[in-house]
């Protein structure tokens, strides 16, 4: 873990490190959303207006602001995180994620996916954590460290020749400030089979393995060493839902993605594992405010001309 000096973020620290990150990543824009990188995993993100909250789901990742805000809602939780913040996602966890931005000051950030494999290697080297089971998504402060990892992150996506060097290695600086800051543990707990956080883990990636299908709570909590009642109280502890009700906003978010690529939507029900298309219009209108045929009429104004 990190010793005191260097957990310590000055006001003036925070501002540098803000408004560098700032300047870097505006040129690399020109829409609102997430901009994919030359650097795989690597995402810039944007928004000059604000939005309430709504539903999402993000892979596990890092998902850093320079400039605006956030705020994450996870059952009764409420996570802020503004410039000079970063969220720690472990796991993918459906959550309602509010945005503050205005034009004159919009959003800026960017996501960091977490690479297993990356991750795996640098725990290796790490001292084992002292924490018990941590959260699995948490917002932190920038420290010095941290800030200047990030601003050498985007400082190479403007450099091509720095980029092809050693663009994987300053992905892997920012993962290794991240698993020493106070949040660290739930990324080393992500490795840890045999724990109760580490089999929670595991379990998600079979239901978004197999997110289409018929879900049997018995064969997860068998697949993962745990007996049902054990798997239903941890699952329930780490992602504030039942693993029926997990599966079921999975299919409802990735419905989204597909109709707003303007899929139809008897086609989109049935793509995500709903055998009713009425059952579905119900559920995803209940989730997300908005009907489904809404939703689709809604990019089709989009995608026309002005």
């Amino acid at each position: 873990m990190k010793t005191a000096d260097t957990a310590t973020l000055q006001p003036t620290d925070i501002a540098s490190a803000n408004q560098r990150m700032s300047a870097l990543i505006r040129p690399l824009i020109d829409r609102d959303g997430f901009t994919p990188t030359a650097l795989e995993g690597v995402q810039l993100m944007a928004a000059h207006h604000g939005e309430p909250a709504t539903p999402q789901c993000y892979e596990p990742g890092l998902i850093i602001i320079a400039q605006g805000g956030k705020t994450a809602y996870l059952g009764d939780r409420a996570m802020h995180y503004g410039a000079g913040h970063y969220l720690v996602q472990a796991m993918s966890l459906p959550f309602e994620c509010e945005t503050r931005a205005d034009p004159g000051h919009p959003m800026l950030g960017l996501t960091l996916r977490i690479d297993p494999a990356m991750l795996g290697e640098l725990t290796r080297i790490l001292p084992e954590p002292m924490s018990d089971t941590p959260q699995p998504m948490a917002a932190v402060p920038i420290d010095p460290a941290m800030g200047d990892s990030v601003v050498r992150l985007l400082e190479c996506l403007h450099d091509p020749l720095t980029r092809q060097a050693l663009g994987e290695a300053r992905i892997r600086e920012v993962l290794f400030e991240a698993l020493r800051g106070p949040q660290g543990a739930s990324l080393h707990h992500l490795l840890h089979h045999q724990s109760h956080y580490g089999r929670i883990a595991r379990a998600l990636e079979l239901i978004h393995h197999g997110y289409t299908e018929p879900l049997s709570v018995e064969w997860l909590a068998e697949h993962v060493n745990m007996s049902p009642s054990s798997f239903h109280y941890h699952f329930r502890e780490l992602t504030c839902h039942s693993p029926l009700q997990y599966q079921k906003r999975i299919r409802l978010l990735r419905a989204r993605l597909m109709l707003r690529r303007a899929e139809q939507v008897g086609t989109t029900a049935t793509s995500v594992g709903y055998q009713s298309a009425s059952q579905f219009s119900r559920e995803y209108k209940r989730y997300f405010g908005i009907s489904p045929i809404d939703e689709l009429r809604r990019q089709h104004a989009l995608a026309e001309p002005s």
